[in-house]
């Protein structure tokens, strides 16, 4: 039988300041020092907070998500985040298919499978 992984993921969307994301993640980092927990713990801020964030995450027990990345690997795409510079930060994961991204800004499977091939 194979066991499946519990993953525990924090998407903080447009929410929290910089030093309210510091804080959360000490928080959930003392509080697993508290409680064994075999879940995979991932906290998904803002692009901007990636690289400050990273420095607080502990890599054995949690982890580091953008919220999204461009479909292109470099470019002139002002705005866009590749999957390359998204791991250049420290993070290890990355939401694509989010139903709000579909929703608001209208994303197809065409264009997240696009993104797939820099992954």
């Amino acid at each position: 039988m194979i066991m499946r992984k519990n993953i525990v993921a924090g998407n903080w969307k447009m929410n929290k300041n910089l030093q309210e994301g510091i804080d959360l993640v000490s928080a959930v980092n003392q509080k697993l020092v508290e409680v064994n927990n075999d879940a995979l713990m991932i906290f998904c801020p803002p692009f901007i907070h990636l690289s400050e964030v990273a420095k607080k995450v502990d890599n054995k027990k949690t982890f580091l998500s953008a919220q999204n990345c461009a479909a292109e690997a470099k470019g002139a795409f002002t705005g866009e985040v590749s999957a390359e510079m998204i791991a250049s930060t420290g993070a290890s994961y990355v939401i694509i298919g989010h139903s709000e991204r579909r929703a608001y800004y209208h994303e197809t499977d065409e264009i997240l499978n696009k993104r797939l091939n820099w992954l």
